[in-house]
């Protein structure tokens, strides 16, 4: 299940797998390939609740192998050129759909005020919202 929720004023958006909007299934590739597809959705999300990736105030990432670390930040620091925002790395032995990364994210609302389009995203409504951003 992947979650938009806001808790206070923040935006917590889990599970992002990396995914292809359009079919649903996992990209092929390596960790950089996949990490790319995860911050893709990712951006794609948060665009869609009105807000930027400069708005994203800590990142989590599990990864099936912690050696990749170094390929993902490569991939990671493009997406957040002004600053990275707060992260942690957790090393996990198995994920969804056997992708070798997954990445979580809390957007600061930093209005004070609620998203626009707060939701309880199931896989399917999720992959609808990536595809309505992703025309």
């Amino acid at each position: 299940m992947f979650t938009n929720r806001s808790l206070s004023h923040y935006n917590n958006l889990s599970a992002q797998l990396p995914i292809y909007p359009k079919t649903g299934e996992l990209i092929v590739g390596g960790v950089k390939e996949q990490a790319q597809q995860c911050l893709d959705n990712i951006k794609a999300i948060v665009e869609h609740i009105d807000h930027v990736l400069g708005d994203v105030v800590k990142v989590n990432i599990y990864l099936k192998n912690l050696s990749d670390i170094k390929a993902v930040e490569e991939v990671y620091s493009k997406y957040f050129p002004g600053g990275i925002p707060a992260q942690r790395t957790i090393g996990i032995s198995a994920l969804l759909k056997d992708a070798l990364i997954q990445i979580d994210v809390i957007v600061s609302n930093s209005e004070g005020t609620p998203p626009l389009n707060p939701v309880h995203l199931s896989t399917e409504s999720n992959l609808r919202c990536l595809k309505a951003a992703n025309p």
